[in-house]
């Protein structure tokens, strides 16, 4: 790829056209610039993967061309995939202390905290990443020490938002900084990268300090234990609720690693001051079910977290039933809505009361709505707008807002490389782009061959037939069918198949007999017909073949 001098591109590898997997790209005068790295989760699309990420193929082939990686907060749609794509990176990474100490801990449980060169910038700061200038600015958001990341060029100014709001109170850390995005809008902005979720969205966002009122009240009127359920990494949220605990004559106990892991970040980084440690799962049976209030994981319905495990009363040390209270301080994150459901279903037939953000209010987003995003686009003044961070409906929305205002929106796709300079800014080639899938501590392809098999398995089973035959490929004894999830062990079906089979390969020609691999492939053949015959199905089949 030829470079003019002055070059500036940027290229999304995921998280453009989808909520999750944030991994920008910067190209400046052939050299790159890697901005977060998030994972995402499965969903009913995908009921075959519990967590997967971009697939970082284009950028590693170019690693000695990659100068960094930055992240601009801790969200996992921002942060979590780092452990897993690092080794494929090897580039130094850049963060501010909040979001530092929670990847130290992702690279410690990697066994990669020795060999990663992580930077501590503070909030607010400047630093140079090769020839990039690179400034943080302070953003509101639903974690702490949210950043936008302004790159300096010779050929102008971008504004990446990363993940924002314009909250007047959002209880720790500061306000997003206008002065700070007035001043950028002063210098002049080529083009403004920024966040989509909530671009369909009127009106504004709200406020944390809202949530906390509301909370505090809300809580004074409930009897018996109360479990309340927010995202682990919404630090003031859960000071929020700690407050209200304690204002109630309540002891917090969290249940959940991810709880845990955020509120030992939080607390190294001088946040919950004044926050007495939360009683651990152990402690919390010791406390009258009117003083204690349960800070608990799972609020998307996450299948291992603990309040999925209360609600289906397979967690060791808690149970709720009659006369007690769960808050679901959260928003349901589209995908989500099936699991979420059920862990709700099974809460309320143990006799639990649910309150959601439907009941009151308990939650507010962390991203900008449309009035917000116009307040930004005033700010800023950016020449162009590229809308990120959201599925195709939220992006056509941001874009066809900054049209409104006057602002030419260029919409994208992951893959897109979109040259901003030399000339009018244009897509001018594409990427390869593609997930991978967090398989135990191993990375697979989603569209490889383990994945595709594991998808057929899931909707059309999987049926091993294992036989014996002589020197002469004939079949001695009978055959043996394995297809769970196809036959229940005395299913007349089965030995039908099996009959079938066993005939299919008595009529197999003597040279195919004769050859091992010929006899596995034809016996594969025969197995998923039969089946097909009697099913209707195509499940994954093999052979284990012994000749004796």
């Amino acid at each position: 790829m030829d470079l003019a001098r002055g070059d500036l591109a940027f290229l999304p590898l995921g998280g453009t056209g989808e909520i999750g997997m944030n991994f920008n790209l910067y190209r400046m005068d052939g050299q790159w610039l890697a901005v977060d790295c998030g994972m995402g989760f499965g969903g009913p699309e995908h009921p075959e993967v519990d967590i997967m990420m971009p697939d970082p193929a284009f950028i590693a082939e170019r690693r000695s061309q990659l100068t960094g990686l930055v992240i601009t907060h801790a969200h996992e749609d921002h942060v979590g995939a780092v452990a897993w794509l690092w080794p494929q990176l090897r580039c130094p990474i850049y963060a501010t202390p909040f979001a530092a100490a929670v990847l130290r801990r992702k690279l410690g449980e990697a066994g990669l905290i020795n060999q990663v060169k992580l930077h501590v910038i503070p909030t607010g700061g400047s630093f140079n990443v090769g020839p990039f200038k690179l400034q943080f600015i302070n953003m509101a958001h639903s974690i702490p020490e949210a950043q936008a990341l302004a790159i300096r060029t010779p050929s102008g100014i971008i504004l990446h938002t990363g993940d924002w709001k314009l909250d007047p109170s959002p209880l720790i850390g500061p306000c997003t900084d206008e002065a700070a995005l007035k001043a950028l809008g002063d210098e002049g902005v080529l083009a403004m990268v920024c966040d989509s979720t909530n671009a369909m969205v009127e009106g504004h966002s709200g406020s944390e300090a809202d949530v906390r009122r509301n909370l505090a009240e809300l809580i004074k009127d409930i009897d018996g234990r109360v479990a309340v359920t927010c995202f682990a990494s919404n630090v003031a949220r859960m000071e929020s609720i700690a407050l209200a605990a304690r204002d109630n004559g309540r002891s917090v106990a969290a249940f959940g690693r991810s709880l845990r892991n955020f509120e030992a970040a939080a607390r190294e980084c001088g946040y919950l001051k004044g926050m007495p440690p939360f009683l651990s799962e152990d402690d919390a049976n010791d406390v009258d079910d009117d003083n204690l209030l349960l800070l608990v994981s799972g609020s998307q319905g996450e299948p291992r977290s603990a309040l999925s495990r209360i609600a289906n009363d397979t967690h060791p040390r808690m149970e709720l039933g009659e006369g007690d209270t769960v808050v679901f301080s959260s928003r349901v994150i589209p995908g989500n809505e099936r699991a979420i459901y059920s862990v709700q279903d099974s809460l309320v037939r143990r006799g639990v009361r649910l309150l959601t953000d439907d009941d009151a209010m308990v939650h507010v987003s962390g991203h900008p709505a449309r009035e917000e995003l116009k307040r930004l686009y005033a700010l800023v003044r950016p020449r162009y707008s590229v809308p990120v961070h959201g599925e195709w409906r939220h992006l056509s929305a941001h874009a066809a807002l900054a049209q409104e205002i006057g602002v030419k929106a260029i919409l994208l796709e992951d893959g897109d490389i979109l040259s901003l300079a030399p000339g009018r800014p244009e897509v001018t080639d594409s990427a390869p782009v593609g997930r991978l899938v967090a398989d135990g501590n191993r990375l697979v392809p989603i569209g490889g061959a383990v994945m595709g098999a594991r998808r057929r398995m899931l909707f059309n089973g999987v049926a091993i037939a294992s036989l014996a035959v002589d020197e002469n490929g004939r079949v001695k004894g009978v055959p043996k069918l394995s297809a769970p999830g196809l036959f229940d062990p005395e299913d007349p079906e089965a030995t039908r198949v099996i009959n079938e089979f066993t005939t299919a390969m008595a009529e197999l020609p003597p040279s195919i007999r004769r050859d091992d691999a010929a006899l596995a492939d034809a016996a594969r053949t025969a197995l998923r017909r039969a089946l097909g015959k009697r099913l209707q199905k195509r499940p994954l089949v093999d052979v284990h073949l012994l000749r004796v």
